[in-house]
């Protein structure tokens, strides 16, 4: 009985052991992804902006002003919601994710561009098409179309939910942009994938749905809101490193 006793407290501390030890493992795992997922996307981020000819400065201060930006909300418009909400104090001056404690009550809601998740990534683009233009390469036509095709894929795919926004599945605005870009003009397919990439989140996921969105009781609605992790980022950036 005595054997048997030891025998089973010896078996029982080992499966407490291995236990801890799986658990160190799996929290260790997750602190080390990340770590390393925001250094990876970082990297993406250099190697698609340095496909785009920016000199590795440009890109190193692109990517900073992107981070950092993620914080700054610019405000464009504001409508009456129809109903009284609850929001930070702050959120009407588009300072959005602060939390300080207090709120406020209002019928308000107002819409802003995010500076690292919008306006960058849309002046990029736009410095882009300016330049394809002035290489007159013909390929007005193919930022059209790709552009296009990728502001339709947006909008079908995206979807309004309550309480969080627009959801979209993250990559394929970026494969359907590079993808269409190689197909419609394979020498300029990094550019006119990042145009089209940039464009199809921003107008066919959030612009085109706005009236939608303008029935949600929210105090902020953030284009770009996610900052460096928005989609308009995502799609445009991964676009142009796979094209």
């Amino acid at each position: 009985m005595h054997i048997a006793s030891s025998r089973k407290n010896t078996q029982s501390g080992l499966r407490n052991t291995v236990m801890i030890l799986l658990m160190w493992f799996s929290f260790s795992l997750a602190i080390l992804l990340l770590v390393l997922m925001p250094l990876a996307f970082t990297e993406i981020m250099m190697s698609g902006l340095a496909k785009l000819h920016l000199s590795a400065d440009a890109a190193s201060l692109l990517v900073l002003f992107m981070l950092f930006g993620g914080a700054i909300n610019i405000p464009i418009l504001r409508f009456h919601s129809g109903r009284r909400i609850c929001v930070q104090p702050l959120v009407s001056h588009g300072v959005f994710g602060f939390h300080s404690g207090f709120t406020k009550a209002t019928n308000e809601t107002v819409v802003a561009v995010n500076l690292g998740g919008c306006v960058i990534p849309v002046g990029l683009a736009l410095f882009e098409f300016t330049r394809l233009m002035a290489a007159d390469s013909g390929s007005f036509w193919a930022v059209v179309g790709v552009s296009s095709i990728n502001i339709f894929i947006c909008y079908d795919l995206a979807r309004i939910v309550p309480g969080i926004g627009i959801t979209l599945p993250g990559l394929m605005p970026a494969f359907a942009a590079a993808g269409l870009a190689l197909v419609f003009l394979p020498q300029e397919a990094t550019p006119i994938a990042f145009i089209a990439g940039v464009a199809g989140p921003l107008i066919g996921a959030d612009l085109l749905h706005l009236p939608q969105l303008r029935k949600l009781p929210v105090g902020m609605l953030s284009i770009g809101g996610a900052g460096t992790f928005d989609g308009i980022v995502l799609a445009g950036i991964i676009a142009a490193y796979l094209a």
